[in-house]
């Protein structure tokens, strides 16, 4: 407890001058970007179990646990290391969103629409319909960047007809995902993150884990088309809904807030 009132008398001590005001506002935002990063991930949960790991060793401290505070001293101690190795896809993450300036994006930045939702969903049924694998991710908030940059960079507008193109069998861009963010197809035959759940059906192949993977590390929605049964899935916040048919993916997208543009181009 005395470490406690010494450390209160130091603090009321201290002159604060515009310097340090700055200081703590950048610190704050640093710290406030980070959390907007790891809002709804796996990271997240173990973010607050180190927090309160760290919590228990001030209270152990306060209260002169000596047994307790050095367990849990000698573990923070090894801290920095830990969140290396347990964050490091956050990281990446972070410094590609940094890059791509998704963390804070100005209203000034032209607005690149969104996907047309008829010609995601007939795109998606007439893979369904021919049995041709595929897998579609959707950026909303959080960066896809990373993922993105494992593929084959397109930049392309989005079409009906280029979607079906590229997962074609035997062309070069078919396997792996395709990200798209708003009306551009960013990329295609990206590498997802696969899930490390081992409580799934026996059904679900590399392309479903590699969709669940994805809304793990992010809030990204992502369709699947299996190419052994044409089930069309839909994996959003760590879940999968299906089987789906063009109705209903159009359906689980907009009860998703992902805001398409429902506009038909005559493709019946």
């Amino acid at each position: 407890m005395n470490w406690l009132l010494g450390f209160l008398r130091e603090l009321s001590s201290l002159s604060v001058n515009l310097a340090d005001v700055v200081d703590v506002l950048v610190v704050t935002l640093l710290l406030y970007a980070l959390l907007v990063l790891l809002r709804g991930t796996r990271a997240m949960q173990m973010l607050w179990g180190i927090l309160i790991i760290t919590g228990l060793y001030f209270f152990s401290r306060a209260l002169d646990l000596i047994t307790l505070s050095t367990i849990l001293g000698n573990l923070l101690a090894f801290l920095p290391i830990a969140i290396i190795v347990l964050f490091q896809r956050e990281i990446r993450s972070m410094l590609a969103a940094f890059g791509s300036r998704t963390l804070l994006r100005w209203k000034s930045e032209p607005d690149e629409g969104t996907a047309p939702l008829n010609e995601l969903a007939l795109g998606v049924q007439a893979l369904a319909s021919k049995r041709i694998g595929a897998l579609i991710a959707i950026e909303r908030k959080d960066s896809l960047a990373a993922w993105a940059d494992t593929g084959i960079p397109l930049d392309a507008i989005f079409s009906y007809d280029l979607m079906l193109n590229i997962f074609i069998p035997g062309t070069p861009l078919h396997d792996g995902a395709v990200v798209l963010r708003g009306s551009k197809i960013v990329a295609a035959s990206c590498f997802l993150p696969l899930t490390t759940r081992h409580r799934l059906s026996s059904e679900l192949g590399t392309r479903h884990r590699a969709a669940i993977g994805l809304t793990e590390e992010s809030d990204a929605l992502v369709i699947v088309v299996s190419e052994e049964t044409g089930t069309i899935s839909l994996a959003v916040e760590e879940q999968l809904l299906r089987p789906l048919d063009e109705t209903t993916l159009r359906n689980a997208l907009a009860e998703h807030a992902l805001e398409l543009a429902a506009h038909d181009n005559g493709k019946t």
